[in-house]
């Protein structure tokens, strides 16, 4: 039970234990703004942009794709040209991209974003990247083309479900936290197996190099009322539709020999509507399964962000979050400023 300070707290929108954050070194101020899909991210990204002296950095695995603009939720062309993003619209839809790459590039561009004068605000959905960046990554092998096609002619073959069970025959510890049907994660441990003759889970027991010269400001949008992100779910992807996600995919299929295995197709959305597309079912289905699987997706970010330490939380459906958030990044940056004036 929450005591009448802890309410009070989350009233405000702020987290309730701020005597957990530990001092922080004297580095650059970094903005990490997550939230679950559909949680009004770009709406506060907006907003801190007009009043603090932010670059945005993309932290979303389907946005960096070329073309894939409706199911993705790309910003508007109007924000877009007003606040520039980094790492969006860099890679064809036949690509694939990594955590280990976005570390990389993220990093370039907040060394070259600060040295600027000006404050990261790295802002998306994608947990994992966020963790990378953050916390580091294992020593893991490079992808490999050859191997993952085996793979993926052994799913064909047998379906996903059953290499799912030889995952748990060579790594149980790594099978036991994934779906039978996640493809992609199926997938990379079984390549990282096949390529070294060791599990997946033995590399990430290993420490972590971990390199992040910054002052995390970290702000999580959460929802009050899961139904009402439920709600906006619904309404995303019934917008989507409107706006033409089908004739989107339909073009890009004509346009790139994809395959519905290739990372591109996989996000949320796209693989929906690619089964749509090939006959697996109508569109009151196609509206049906497309919701499901995002509000899946967004119940898997939730446990990834509620387990992330030093999280400032605002409730995404309270309709003054923005300059909640605002006024609470103004305060702590205002804070760094003073350290350093007083260490110097």
């Amino acid at each position: 039970m929450r005591s009448k300070e802890q309410h009070q707290d989350a009233q405000s929108g702020v987290s309730p234990h701020p005597s957990r954050i530990a001092p922080r070194p004297k580095w650059p101020a970094a903005i990490l703004l997550m939230g679950p899909t559909a949680s009004g991210k770009t709406g506060v990204a907006a907003a801190i942009v007009e009043k603090l002296p932010c670059e945005i950095i993309s932290v979303d695995s389907a946005q960096v794709y070329k073309h894939m603009n409706i199911g993705t939720a790309k910003p508007e062309a109007e924000f877009l040209e007003r606040a520039p993003h980094h790492l969006i619209d860099i890679i064809e839809p036949h690509e694939s991209y990594s955590a280990a790459r976005f570390r990389d590039d993220a990093l370039t561009l907040m060394r070259e974003i600060t040295e600027r004068g000006r404050i990261p605000l790295l802002v998306g959905g994608t947990m994992l990247y966020f963790r990378a960046l953050v916390e580091g990554l294992s020593d893991l092998p490079e992808a490999d083309p050859a191997i993952r096609l085996i793979i993926d002619t052994m799913a064909e073959a047998s379906g996903w479900p059953a290499l799912h069970a030889e995952l748990s025959r060579v790594d149980p510890e790594t099978a036991a936290r994934l779906q039978p049907n996640d493809a992609q994660r199926i997938q990379r441990a079984l390549e990282v197996y096949y390529l070294t003759d060791k599990p997946l889970s033995d590399f990430h027991k290993k420490p972590k190099y971990v390199y992040f010269p910054y002052t995390p400001l970290k702000i999580a949008l959460l929802p009050g009322k899961r139904e009402v992100l439920h709600e906006r779910i619904a309404q995303r992807f019934e917008d989507m539709l409107e706006l033409g996600l089908i004739s989107e995919l339909r073009t890009l299929r004509e346009q790139y020999a994809l395959e519905p295995t290739m990372p591109s197709m996989r996000c949320v959305g796209y693989r929906q509507v690619w089964q749509y597309l090939d006959g697996e079912f109508g569109l009151a289905a196609l509206r049906e399964k497309g919701v499901a699987a995002t509000r899946q997706l967004a119940k898997r970010q939730l446990t990834w962000l509620r387990s992330m330490q030093d999280v400032n939380e605002f409730d995404c459906v309270a309709g003054n979050v923005a300059a909640q958030v605002l006024g609470f990044l103004q305060r702590e940056l205002d804070q760094e400023s003073k350290n350093v004036r007083d260490v110097s």
